[in-house]
């Protein structure tokens, strides 16, 4: 099992601009919800955005340390009209 703190260091190293927010959807500690923010999404389709992520986790992917990862990617003018 990989721990959420590992999960966020781990797309924040492929996405250093990245703000994450990573949450155990079961308790299990391997279905998992990614939120990540990131500039570089900026003009990239969702399937572009999520491949960056994924890209990131491929290790923890592969090893099926996370079993399933439900993921949520914004630019940042897009998350802040979220949160307003």
């Amino acid at each position: 099992m990989v721990s959420l703190e590992q999960v966020k260091k781990t797309i924040q190293q492929e996405i250093p601009d990245a703000e994450v927010v990573i949450k155990d959807l079961t308790g299990g500690g391997d279905h998992l919800e990614a939120i990540v923010v990131s500039s570089q999404f900026e003009g990239k389709t969702k399937v572009k955005q999520h491949q960056l992520v994924y890209s990131a986790l491929q290790a923890e992917l592969q090893s099926e340390a996370i079993h399933a990862l439900a993921l949520k990617t914004y630019t940042p003018s897009t998350w802040s009209g979220l949160k307003s």
